[in-house]
This record gives structure tokens, sequence and C-alpha cells, in this order.
């Protein structure tokens, strides 16, 4: 199954319904959601999910409202009788009874990408008021959700708001899924990240010593070499014989050691010799 799936099959299970007031606030998100149709008499719920369509008949079941489930093909669809239990439905007001209302919004026609690839989760609401109003509720527990430009859909792509919005809702477990795949691909990128410095580093090394030698070659091949002083000969000749020294290693190397910035200033000063011979040719 998808993370999605799995995270829905988690929360399908929460035993919930021994409080009205929660199952009402969590039969409204399913209300909000895009996948919940008015048709008049009844509202059509359709979905592929079969954790979805579960829990709905029990929070149905709970309020002793009448429902018909109807099967099409892969889509599942309860026919829901609307009387006066939805009439009923109030403003809720306490922490307890905003998580369920978002988690059945989410269950409602929510989705989550596989956070081994990348992070979204979105919530495809029934009109762009439901979701300012669910941005709202949940900007107030600190959980940052975006709308679609001019579309009633909400989402998240940051990994944290994403595991905070999980652990709002009720799923554990999938938090603690999410937050290793999180660690994982973390400790992945930042290995990448070294590995991509490392690598850019050694070729901007092996980049100067070429260039190094080069002006080396040059000054031999037109007998200014040994027009050099003592001190710039000696490093000249390391570099050639080291290709693949740092700056470090030469310095060691040297009958007299000197440091990286010293042996940096003798190179640098033997490429500005050759740099201005060129000039003249």
């Amino acid at each position: 199954m998808s993370f999605s799936s799995d995270v829905k099959e988690e929360l399908s299970k929460l035993n919930t319904f021994n409080k009205e007031n929660l199952v009402e606030a969590e039969l409204l998100g399913y209300m909000l959601s895009q996948n919940a149709q008015d048709n008049g008499e009844s509202i059509e719920f359709i979905t592929e999910n079969e954790f979805n369509i579960e829990r709905l008949y029990k929070l149905l079941f709970r309020l002793n409202i009448e429902y018909e489930p109807e099967t099409r093909g892969k889509v599942i669809v309860a026919k829901i009788k609307k009387d006066k239990s939805f009439s009923n439905f109030r403003l809720f007001d306490n922490e307890d009874e905003h998580r369920a209302l978002a988690r059945g919004a989410f269950l409602g026609s929510g989705s989550i990408s596989n956070p081994n690839k990348n992070y979204h989760l979105e919530i495809d609401l029934k009109h762009l008021d439901f979701a300012k109003y669910l941005k709202n509720l949940l900007y107030g527990y600190n959980i940052n959700l975006k709308i679609l430009e001019n579309k009633s859909v909400v989402y998240i792509k940051e990994g944290e708001e994403i595991s905070k919005f999980l652990a709002f809702i009720g799923a554990s477990q999938s938090v603690l899924k999410f937050e290793e795949i999180r660690v994982m691909r973390d400790m992945r990128n930042n290995v990448n990240r070294l590995v991509n410095c490392e690598t850019a580093n050694l070729n901007k090394t092996v980049n100067a010593a070429i260039e190094q030698i080069e002006a080396i070659e040059f000054l031999k091949k037109i007998k200014k070499f040994d027009t050099l002083s003592d001190d710039l000969i000696e490093i000249a000749e390391l570099r050639v014989k080291n290709p693949d020294a740092t700056l470090k290693e030469l310095g060691g190397m040297l009958e007299e050691p000197i440091g990286k910035s010293g042996v940096n200033h003798r190179l640098k000063k033997i490429l500005d010799i050759a740099q201005e011979i060129k000039k003249g040719y």
C-alpha cells in the first residue's frame, strides 16, 4: 500500500466513537471534502479507499444516520440521507473537536505522497471558504497550511509541518514512520552534499595543480626556469614530482618546511612570472 493508505488505515482504526461531539466533528470534516457531493435529498460520498468508507460508515452508524452503500466499479459510494442530524451540526470550539474535524477532512479527500520521494500533503475541499476555515483553524495550533491559488485545496510541502499535522489528527504510528524516513532522507542529502563539496574541492585542487605544472613546464621550455630564485625552483620541482599533493603536503616536503599559505604564495609567484612572460609572446 501507499504511505497515504497506511495513514488512512491507522486513522480508520482509532476508537473515538464514545463521544458524540467528536463523531459529529469528524463527520463534518468528511462533508467539507470534495468527495462529498450534495444531491438535494442525499449526499453521495465517493471514494476508492476502503479505509475512508469504513470509517465513514462507523461515524454514520454512531449518529443513527441512514445511508446506502453502493459499488460502482472501483468506486465505493455511500448515499447518505439528509435528515435533521445534519442540521444539528454546530460550531466546534475545543481542541479535541478540531482534531476530529481535521481528521475527517483528511480522510474525506486528503492524500500524502511517498516521503521517500518528496513531502506533499493536500486536502481537496468543496469550497474556498472551507479551505480558508481549515487553514485558519490549524494555524491556531502552529500548523501552517497553504491554499492553492484560486482553488479549494490546502496543502503542505514542509516535512516538519506534515509531521505536526499527522500528530494533530491522531496518526501517531505514521508520524514515527514519517520521521524515520525524514531522518534517513536528510542523512542521505547531507552525505550527498558533503560528497559534492569534496568532489568540487578535489577538482579545484587538481585544476590548480595542472595550471601550476603547465606554468613550470612553460618556463623550462623557454629556458627561464633556472632564472627563478632557489625557493621557487625548490617548490616547482616538488610540484612536478608530486602533482596530487596538497599545498600542506608540499610545504612539509621542503628542506625548510613552510605552511600552506607560504606554498600558495610561491606557486602563485611562479604563475605570475609565467603569465607576464606570455604577454610578450
